[in-house]
């Protein structure tokens, strides 16, 4: 694919508003732009919650979209893009509400997603595509932006800014000793069927703590679902979890797994916000594919119960079916079983509890 730019763009904006997990993605392509281009002035558009997390990553003009809003949402970003031109829009988002905002955002080049990933009608709003192999992670799929710019390297590098406040609150609340955080909820979308049970989740802790004598912290929002699991854990297990279900700021969640040994959870934001500062991550899937959405830098650890559960399901391998397929069985995490996350954690305390930062530096492929 011929590159799109003669050289380094005088100005870009990246468009991402959400969710948490895929605004993570997003940082090390930001970081490789930074890197490459450093000349470069970019502007992130990203939604109210997600710009909590990552609103102070340096040297980015942050513009902050609230979907609460509804139309007046559009209507201010529109006034806050009035009078600018972007060189580049990289569309990130293959979602209409994105795809709305963008109209909004005046650019010459406009980057989206080929046919095949481009879902709700991206392929409309934008006047070039990236290509490429598309059975990828989605990280891996935001890098193709960057390639389809002529940029090679890849920086795999987040360095997230976590405030004195955050810190102070994870020393202040976190025993000391081994920490096993379990995060057990993924969002509470409809049809999602990504939450394991309440129950398997207390016998890996009862477990962890019997064994190599983990502390177990609890997190989540604070939603009736995500407290009825904190409670549900608590209640099953011989020693009290510290609960922070519901208590934390996305800041102190991620100051909270900074200090973890490592996070069990299933696909949500928080797989995605261990990896960015390094811990290690017992990901449990079934219902969705963890070569797509897992934890980038802790495939390893992954307990990974999709190929037999699309099999169940549709009668095909994962070969056979679209990337990024769901199973939408309401039964489908219970194929995770209590012994193989116990089977991942003794790996993973055998191994030392390694830290999975990568190198600092650029990476070529």
């Amino acid at each position: 694919m011929p590159d799109l730019l003669d050289g380094a763009p005088d100005q870009l904006a990246i468009l991402r508003l959400s969710a948490i997990g895929d605004t993570c993605h997003v940082v090390p392509v930001l970081r490789t732009l930074q890197a490459v281009w450093p000349e470069t002035a970019i502007t992130w558009i990203i939604g109210r919650t997600e710009a909590t997390l990552l609103g102070d990553l340096p040297g980015v003009e942050f513009v902050s979209f609230d979907k609460r809003e509804g139309r007046q949402a559009y209507r201010k970003l529109l006034q806050q893009m009035r009078g600018r031109h972007y060189d580049v829009l990289l569309h990130l988002q293959a979602a209409l509400r994105a795809s709305i905002a963008s109209l909004c955002i005046p650019a010459r080049l406009r980057l989206g997603y080929d046919r095949a990933r481009a879902k709700d009608f991206q392929w409309l709003f934008t006047n070039a595509r990236i290509q490429g192999e598309q059975r990828v992670h989605v990280m891996d799929s935001m890098f193709a932006f960057l390639e389809a710019l002529g940029i090679k390297e890849r920086v795999l590098r987040w360095d997230i800014p976590i405030p004195l406040e955050a810190q102070e609150f994870a020393e202040r609340e976190l025993p000391p000793g081994r920490l096993l955080v379990i995060s057990p909820c993924s969002s509470a979308r409809w049809n999602n069927f990504r939450n394991w049970p309440a129950e398997r989740y207390a016998a890996v802790a009862e477990e962890a703590m019997r064994k190599h004598d983990f502390h177990i912290v609890l997190t989540g929002g604070g939603t009736e679902l995500e407290r009825w699991y904190g409670e549900e854990i608590a209640r099953r297990m011989t020693r009290k979890p510290l609960d922070l279900i519901g208590r934390t700021s996305l800041k102190q969640l991620l100051a909270v797994l900074q200090r973890a040994d490592v996070l069990v959870s299933p696909d949500s934001g928080p797989v995605h916000m261990a990896t960015t500062v390094g811990t290690p991550v017992i990901g449990l899937y079934a219902s969705s594919n963890p070569l797509r959405t897992g934890p980038y830098l802790s495939q390893q650890w992954v307990v990974n119960r999709y190929p037999e559960a699309v099999q169940a399901a549709f009668g095909k391998s994962v070969e056979e079916l679209p990337w990024g397929k769901r199973v939408r069985d309401p039964d489908v995490m219970e194929r995770i079983l209590v012994d193989d996350v116990l089977e991942r954690l003794e790996r993973l305390v055998a191994a030392g509890l390694p830290r999975t930062l990568p190198p600092a530096q650029a990476q070529s492929r």
